[in-house]
């Protein structure tokens, strides 16, 4: 295919890389909370943080039961909508569906947190404050559960920079700005509960202003609430429920499942440690989340005109994932030790976990990408095999290494292990079932140059790692940008290159 050829049909590429380019910048709070956690560490300690860290992974848990899959079937259902009557049909049954549990299970949990605190490993020093640190941060969940909805619904309506203030200005810088303060008038661990808190209350108050200038709210309470729209909300929440169960499972079920099985002070620093490697880990699956944000949405709209377009952006996709995460998750893994050395003298323990999770999102990043496909174009009944496969893949893998590798790594790599399985099935059924795939004839070529691209960089990496002190850090990220840059640039159709816009200029991809 040439150039003018593809250039012609560029649209959905342009619209996938518009929207990619907004929903980076709206994900990069989780950038700020990874520079954020080596403070939390200094100001709470390692054991403190790591309870902290499994409580917080445990109401991420819960919130993704209780919310019903309403974070997601938004993304199915508001891109059709035919009217504002419409898409505020959607927005109400998935705000009542997704928030109104969570409050209930708020409630009941904090009505048994005295019963809770004892099945929680932590530091002897921390004891007496668990139950009290469970029956007020568990009021995260509602307002947790309504800022997801909120900010899904503003991406329903393909307004994928919208989060930027919130997850960037709001929900991140103010919680460390929170959490320095109360750290500073003496409050101990529990400031960094309440922290956490009131970032959480003010960015559900910012969401709520952003949803008045693109729904219709007058319309949440006029008309019958069982309309047609609403029950495809519930029917799409609900098929999607166990996949988004299972994802979750993935990134923090291992915090907890490591605590319960180290006891004391140890469970609790294992969490933590856990958590620090998932976070940086989490900067490959921003990638990933980036794009499953635009896709999901964009893939919607398209099945409605054109099957062609679909294949188009997925194709896409992929190859400008591939360019990008396959030879950052090298880089990073390859400088994982001066990047723990943030985190204190102990945390060099996780540089395994790093790795292994570093790799691991990787080629989620890379196949996973099919998954909000499917869960846009295909039957809901094929939305299950990839997470009931994952979920079975990494429980058979963390029995089997449960007497084989320490704790920390075994559920690691369980988790690792299940998370490529639930990965890898969707591509394969939307290849079998939609006849879909992303590989082009010139992929094979894109990822041969990405990959010695990647090599290059893990070499370069592994030699700035070496450098004195604080001039690690800085080198080994100096070599993830230049990384990328070489990726991009000569793994890429010049095409693609193009469709970046003003950012393909400026950053020299192509020339000017």
């Amino acid at each position: 295919m040439t150039d003018n050829k593809v250039r012609d049909n560029s649209g959905a590429s342009r619209r996938v890389a518009k929207g990619i380019g907004t929903t980076v910048l709206a994900r990069m709070g989780a950038l700020v909370e990874i520079v954020a956690q080596p403070l939390y560490v200094l100001m709470f300690g390692l054991t403190g943080f790591g309870l902290y860290a499994v409580l917080w992974s445990a109401i991420n848990l819960v919130e993704n039961v209780c919310d019903l899959g309403m974070t997601s079937a938004m993304q199915r259902t508001v891109p059709r909508s035919a009217n504002d009557e419409d898409a505020a049909a959607a927005l109400r049954a998935a705000m009542l569906l997704g928030v109104g549990p969570c409050i209930i299970a708020a409630g009941i949990i904090a009505f048994l947190s005295p019963a809770l605190a004892p099945l929680i490993n932590v530091a002897a020093s921390d004891a007496d404050k668990v139950a009290a640190a469970i029956g007020f941060f568990i009021w995260a969940l509602p307002l947790w559960a309504f800022v997801e909805i909120a900010t899904s619904a503003l991406r329903a309506r393909m307004l994928f920079g919208a989060e930027i203030r919130l997850r960037i200005v709001w929900e991140q810088l103010m919680r460390l700005g929170f959490a320095i303060l109360f750290f500073a008038l003496d409050f101990g661990l529990m400031g960094l509960f309440i922290a956490h808190i009131c970032s959480l209350t003010i960015t559900a108050l910012l969401s709520l202003r952003l949803l008045a200038r693109h729904y219709r709210l007058d319309l949440l309470f006029a008309g019958p609430f069982w309309t047609k729209n609403a029950r495809d909300t519930a029917l799409a929440g609900l098929s999607i429920l166990p996949s988004n169960i299972v994802a979750r499972l993935f990134s923090d079920a291992p915090a907890l499942v490591v605590n319960q099985l180290l006891p004391g002070a140890e469970g609790a620093a294992a969490g933590g440690l856990f958590t620090i490697a998932r976070k940086l880990s989490s900067v490959i699956q921003l990638v990933h989340i980036a794009f499953a944000y635009v896709l999901a949405p964009l893939a919607a709209s398209s099945e409605r005109r054109d099957r062609n377009e679909v294949k188009e952006i997925y194709a896409y996709a992929v190859r400008l994932i591939f360019v990008v995460a396959v030879p950052l998750a090298s880089v990073l893994a390859a400088g994982s030790g001066p990047l723990l050395s943030l985190f204190g003298s102990g945390a060099d323990i996780a540089q395994a976990a790093v790795v292994i999770l570093l790799f691991a999102r990787a080629a989620e990043a890379v196949l996973g990408i099919s998954l909000p496909v499917l869960q846009v174009v295909a039957d809901f009944r094929h939305q299950l095999t990839a997470s009931l496969a994952g979920l079975l893949v990494a429980v058979a893998a963390g029995i089997w290494l449960a007497d084989r590798a320490p704790a920390l790594m075994a559920v690691t790599f369980a988790a690792a292990a299940g998370l490529v399985t639930a990965s890898t099935i969707p591509m394969a059924q939307l290849w079998r079932v939609e006849a879909l795939h992303p590989y082009t004839p010139e992929f094979p070529r894109i990822a041969g140059v990405a990959l010695g691209a990647a090599i290059l960089g893990a070499a370069l990496a592994i030699i700035a790692s070496r450098l004195p002190g604080a001039l690690a850090i800085p080198a080994v990220l100096a070599v993830a940008i230049a990384t990328i840059w070489l990726s991009a640039r000569c793994a890429l159709p010049r095409a693609d290159r193009l469709s970046l816009g003003k950012t393909a200029r400026t950053l020299r991809l192509v020339a000017r």
